[in-house]
């Protein structure tokens, strides 16, 4: 059954009754944990300031206990080291004989060593993280950057899995499944035993994020009308993602212990099991399989909620049973075939590789900014808002090409600007961050529409898919640009804002899709500004389409 036949069928539905509002509702409620999930590493995984444990036995006067830390500077800034430590046998029989540190003693003649007894954490922000309690720090740097990795890891992942799994055993279903894996190894990680297991668990928690929202998001455009669900693909989902990721900061502020805190945000999962009864599955999807009654089953249902009467045959029996027609089989490799949808592709990999980067880099890094961790957490989150409202309006209004490439403008030449504020100007800083953040948020929103509109019906969910998967390496990447802020602050914001400023000018290259009808095949698509306007019609090019 064609789009446009299923679209007739139901049209007797209406397009924002009753049943349309509820499905809309409850699947942008479904969204909700997928705004924490994955930002919640920025409170569990933090690395809060530490310093070697003196132990209560070494018996050292208050001076050299203060002094036991060789300082070190780090961004213009003295501080006492976190990884290395005098000698406690030598500052021992210092402290024994009443010298002075600094005075008495010239500190850089004192041999230093590794935190050999463990490490004191500052307990003034968290009670405890995975870094506090598993010591991932100095030699183990390298694990909580990868820790946020390997969810993301699962994400790329679930993004293979999602679709075919959906395709295979319905929307509702894999829905439902993946909430439930998703809330169920959250709770898991609760009571791992070690950070191995914390990730392993994670993993499957990254997997069960993205094919619980993926299923949602497919579910909601395929259930309500045309015009309700390019609302409900921008501002239903993307806003009650912004309100769970909102939450965070929120509960984080009142629970400290990071077990505690991912039980609290799991725990009211749980709730989302009644919507079974609520949520139905799409009758799209029921008739392109054959289970038709099924499908006039639920539009019947919609209709008496939407308070309309439904024909006595919804379905018509030539829609029913659709004549066998020889369709022509499209992969990933038509996404190079021709010169101009091989840029046009490789483009679009790009900017949403860097759109990816700057995103959850800049959602990872609060917490390491100025001020309160939460308050910033909160800000960053709220920021969305906004930023997807904007996005909404500049797609109803602008060019697509324009609305990319001023977004991404916007975002990239904050971020290079923040290198020179001073550093006393911390708030301003913060400001600048949360403009970028802003910029980069509507720009992700915005290439969602543009990179459907820019290809052909035989090739959009392949292309989608595709850009998914860049987007992927680009957050799994992403923890490591927040990594570079320990040795160089100004070094993240200066690569990603280069790397946000050029992806907004290689949008420019991209063909205009406002005002043009949907392409139905790679013939139709427009054209690349590099490529020439015959290089759509070349010869070897048709007959590799024919063929």
């Amino acid at each position: 059954m064609h789009a446009g036949d299923y679209e007739a069928a139901s049209a007797f539905l209406g397009d924002w009754g009753p049943f349309q509002r509820t499905v809309f509702f409850l699947l942008s409620l479904s969204i909700i944990p997928n705004g924490f999930t994955g930002i919640s590493i920025v409170f569990v995984g933090d690395t809060p300031p530490h310093r070697c444990l003196i132990p209560d036995s070494a018996n050292l006067s208050a001076a050299w206990r203060t002094s036991a830390a060789p300082l070190e500077e780090s961004n213009g800034i003295s501080r006492p080291s976190q990884c290395a430590r005098y000698q406690l046998h030598v500052i021992k029989e210092f402290s024994d004989q009443g010298l002075v540190p600094g005075l008495d003693v010239n500190m850089s003649d004192v041999p230093l060593e590794g935190c050999s007894d463990g490490w004191e954490f500052d307990r003034s922000t968290y009670m405890s993280t995975i870094v506090t309690e598993w010591d991932l720090v100095c030699n183990e740097k390298w694990k909580p950057p990868l820790t946020s990795s390997l969810l993301f890891a699962g994400v790329l992942t679930g993004s293979f899995l999602s679709g075919q799994l959906s395709d295979r055993f319905g929307r509702k279903l894999v829905l439902f499944g993946t909430m439930a894996v998703q809330t169920i190894f959250t709770l898991l990680q609760v009571f791992a035993t070690s950070w191995v297991m914390f990730c392993a668990f994670f993993f499957v928690v990254g997997m069960g994020q993205i094919s619980n929202y993926m299923a949602a998001f497919v579910l909601g455009t395929k259930i309500l009308s045309t015009s309700v669900r390019i609302i409900f693909s921008t501002l239903g989902v993307c806003l009650f993602f912004a309100v769970g990721y909102m939450t965070l900061p929120l509960v984080g502020y009142y629970v400290r212990d990071w077990r505690t805190l991912l039980l609290v945000l799991t725990v009211p999962s749980f709730l989302y099991i009644p919507l079974w009864w609520f949520i139905p599955e799409s009758p799209r999807w029921l008739h392109s399989q054959g289970r038709v009654e099924e499908a006039e089953v639920i539009l019947r249902n919609a209709a008496r909620i939407n308070r309309v009467m439904a024909p006595e045959a919804i379905f018509q029996s030539s829609q029913a049973e659709p004549k066998a027609e020889k369709v022509q089989a499209h992969n990933i490799c038509d996404l190079v075939r021709t010169s101009n949808i091989c840029f046009i592709s490789i483009t679009l990999s790009l900017v949403w590789t860097i759109l990816s980067i700057g995103y959850f880099a800049l959602s990872l890094n609060t917490s390491n900014l100025h001020g309160n961790v939460y308050l910033n957490c909160f800000i960053s989150a709220a920021i969305e808002v906004p930023a997807y409202t904007l996005a909404w309006l500049l797609l109803r209004c602008c060019a697509r090409r324009y609305c990319l490439f001023s977004t991404l403008f916007l975002g990239g030449l904050v971020l290079l600007f923040i290198q020179l504020i001073p550093q006393d100007l911390t708030s301003l800083s913060i400001t600048l961050e949360m403009v970028g953040k802003f910029g980069i948020t509507a720009a992700f929103s915005i290439v969602y529409a543009f990179t459907a509109e820019l290809y052909p019906t035989v090739l959009r969910n392949t292309a989608m898919g595709t850009c998914s998967m860049a987007s992927r390496l680009g957050s799994i990447s992403a923890p490591y640009f927040v990594y570079l802020g320990k040795y160089s602050k100004f070094l993240p914001y200066t690569i990603m804002g280069s790397l946000t400023l050029f992806s907004g000018l290689l949008s420019l290259l991209l063909p205009e899709s406002r005002s043009h009808p949907l392409p139905e095949t790679p013939d139709h698509m427009q054209m690349f500004r590099w490529c020439k306007k015959e290089t759509k019609f070349h010869k070897c090019s048709q007959q590799s389409w024919q063929e």
